[in-house]
């Protein structure tokens, strides 16, 4: 009888403390049904935008596209780096509108308007058109090329494969400053002093400007190596060059390089120095052969004559003539320099007075 009752309190104590934990779990364990969702909006902060920066110049640029005989010949990128006397001035490449007879814009609000040339330079790559200023939408700021160090974050702003692909952003850092590369132009070879970037620089871009994280110009894409195994190497004429030639240029001026007088060619070029009765010395691996000189040139006037190798401009080797041209616009009309030169089996070395021509 005792073990019976002891069995039912046993029952009864455990259905109690069952009833106990099914209250105690529904109450502060609720199913998965009865769960209540939280949603929160989160802000997420981009501390390496540029958006600013591009704010800044975005509308200063435009497109470019050059006709000839009512054919588009070419196009590219330009920006307008000034507006004064109800007109807007714009900076881009020479070889954007070279040949041309007829020159449009397009700004960002699709507007085109028709461009005059006021002036270019083939060396500097460089040419100033002037709309008028219904077209412009902002001015660019110009900035200092010569404070960048490498490293430094730079982006670029233009047409790449034309009006289709307007506007678009690049972005990138410096990764050479004073390189020198050569360029094929219309008139020869030469080298030009650059800055390198690994901004994705494509045909379209030339004549855009490359900016600093202020939106700033620093430079002007002029050219981009490309080669099939080689990628990331874009180039911009330093804006300090740029500017230098600007002035002359918006008045319709030509640039004013120095002139030495001759006609040249490499000393590795061995057919067309064989053509011109040139003969270089085995032991002359580098410089320039004279193959004409000018009457009354600062050349003929130093001594210089056809045949002789030019080795030396100021105590620097000379590799070729894109490289001579190169040390040459350097200089200034009236400058004068040294040059060391091969001529009659003898070493020389002679003054020359730098001009346009001697009368």
């Amino acid at each position: 009888m005792r073990e019976k009752r002891v069995y039912i309190l046993t029952v009864i104590v455990t259905l109690f403390i069952g009833i106990i934990g099914t209250v105690l779990v529904i109450k502060y364990i609720p199913d998965d049904n009865q769960k209540e969702k939280t949603i929160k909006e989160v802000s997420v902060k981009e501390d390496n935008t540029i958006k600013s920066a591009v704010d800044k110049i975005y509308d200063a640029v435009v497109y470019i596209e050059s006709y000839k005989n009512n054919k588009a010949i070419s196009s590219g990128t330009g920006f307008v780096y000034k507006k004064e006397n109800k007109k807007g001035y714009i900076i881009t490449n020479n070889h954007v509108i070279e040949s041309a007879d007829k020159v449009q814009i397009t700004n960002n609000n699709g507007q085109i308007v028709e461009a005059k040339v006021l002036g270019s330079d083939v060396y500097a790559d460089i040419a100033v058109l002037s709309i008028s200023e219904e077209g412009v939408l902002s001015v660019a700021q110009i900035g200092d090329s010569t404070e960048l160090e490498l490293g430094d974050s730079l982006f670029t702003v233009g047409s790449p494969l034309g009006i289709e692909y307007m506007g678009t952003v690049t972005k990138g850092i410096l990764s050479g400053k004073d390189r020198t590369v050569e360029v094929s132009l219309s008139n020869g070879e030469f080298m030009m002093e650059v800055l390198q970037t690994d901004a994705a620089i494509n045909p379209g871009n030339s004549g855009g400007p490359l900016c600093n994280i202020n939106g700033e110009v620093i430079g002007v894409n002029s050219l981009k190596l490309v080669k099939d195994e080689i990628e990331g190497m874009g180039f911009a004429i330093p804006i300090e060059m740029v500017m230098a030639t600007v002035s002359q240029l918006e008045a319709g001026k030509e640039v004013q390089r120095p002139l030495l007088g001759v006609s040249m060619l490499d000393v590795n070029d061995t057919f067309a120095l064989y053509r011109n009765n040139v003969i270089v010395p085995e032991d002359v691996d580098s410089g320039i052969a004279i193959i004409q000189v000018e009457n009354n040139s600062p050349a003929s006037v130093s001594g210089l004559k056809k045949g002789d190798i030019i080795l030396e401009f100021d105590n620097v080797k000379i590799k070729s003539i894109a490289h001579f041209r190169f040390i040459l616009y350097q200089h200034a009309v009236g400058d004068t320099v040294t040059l060391k030169y091969y001529s009659d089996g003898k070493i020389k070395e002679t003054k020359v007075k730098l001009n346009k021509s001697i009368e």
